[in-house]
């Protein structure tokens, strides 16, 4: 029996931002980034269970607590083996399949999960992700027996938070579906990842606008609303990278 596990990597520690997961989208009801995706998580079919991979660090207790909150599971691991912690967040519920986003990406395309999830399974795909959407808006499914052989076969590199690469860069060795989104998602000028104190006011002003809806927010609302806020996307106009990784 396939089971999916949304392993959900976290720590306090960020050069640019401090805390992201743990930043307020709501400041008023104290609702964070974190809270906000474990409930979109949560609504989302195919998804079994979810996991906090917590890093090591006194700092990092916080993330404990959140879990606990929502009688969620959570693993203690290294914090520069990001793959690690994925794997075991799959290991800690039996899981086969782990999905991914991180955990400053609060506003992901979750409408596509469980269509990704069916592709996976019937395809027999090893990997399974959306791509080309504004930044932060994807995801990505691996099997955990993918994840595993890239931490035994891969090098430190492969092993931090780029936690795809080892398979990136050994394409051949894995069976990989690139799921297809409509054109008016292909967004790459937006971002809708926390990484800069700009990219939390671009995210708290979309929470607000959309808080009848949330956490199911989606996509493309996001992207029009972005669009009619020039002062927004100003912000956050230096830090775009537009890349596809897949």
């Amino acid at each position: 029996m396939r089971s999916l596990v949304a392993a959900y990597a976290c720590r306090a520690q960020g050069s640019r931002l401090y805390g992201k997961p743990l930043q307020n989208l709501d400041i008023e009801k104290g609702v964070t980034i974190l809270d906000h995706m474990i409930e979109l998580t949560q609504s989302i079919q195919s998804i079994d269970d979810i996991v906090l991979g917590v890093s090591e660090g006194k700092m990092n207790k916080p993330f404990f607590d959140v879990a606990s909150r929502y009688k969620i599971p959570a693993i203690l691991g290294s914090e520069k083996d990001v793959l690690k912690r994925l794997i075991l967040c799959g290991l800690e519920v039996n899981g086969t399949d782990v999905f991914r986003v991180t955990t400053e990406c609060p506003f992901f395309i979750y409408d596509m999960v469980d269509a990704a999830w069916e592709a996976h399974v019937k395809n027999g795909n090893d990997v399974t992700v959306v791509d080309g959407l504004p930044e932060g808006a994807f995801f990505e499914i691996y099997t955990l027996e993918a994840l595993e052989r890239s931490h035994e076969l891969g090098e430190d590199k492969h092993r931090s938070e780029f936690c795809s690469l080892y398979i990136r860069e050994h394409l051949e060795d894995f069976k990989i579906e690139v799921l297809p989104i409509p054109s008016e998602l292909e967004r790459m000028d937006i971002r809708l990842t926390v990484d800069y104190p700009e990219d939390l006011i671009l995210c708290r002003a979309i929470y607000e606008h959309f808080k009848a809806l949330v956490p199911r927010i989606p996509i493309g609302d996001i992207i029009s609303y972005v669009d009619t806020r020039p002062d927004l996307k100003k912000l956050i106009e230096p830090f775009i990278v537009p890349e596809r990784l897949w």
